[in-house]
């Protein structure tokens, strides 16, 4: 009897190919909770927040994003779900 792990698989691995880093100061674009064409871009149609390696963005983008968004829900600007409008 071999030992092995139990559901290793042992098959290919698929990987996904790295994403082209999107810099939103070369586009000319600054983060701002008031920009919701922008932010919309950046979540998803159930309203939650895109994770940074689906954005593209850099670390500090994707935070600077984040807290835009949070704040442009707060003033009532984006939706918080799919059923307030």
């Amino acid at each position: 009897m071999s030992r092995r792990p139990m559901g290793g698989g042992g098959g290919r691995r698929f990987f996904s190919r790295r994403k082209k880093p999107r810099d939103l100061a070369k586009e000319g674009k600054q983060i701002d909770y008031k920009d919701t064409e922008l932010l919309s871009q950046f979540i998803t149609e159930r309203k939650k927040i895109l994770p940074r390696r689906n954005t593209g963005l850099s670390r500090q983008e994707q935070r600077k994003v984040a807290i835009a968004i949070k704040r442009a829900r707060f003033m009532a600007l984006l939706p918080y779900t799919v059923t307030h409008k």
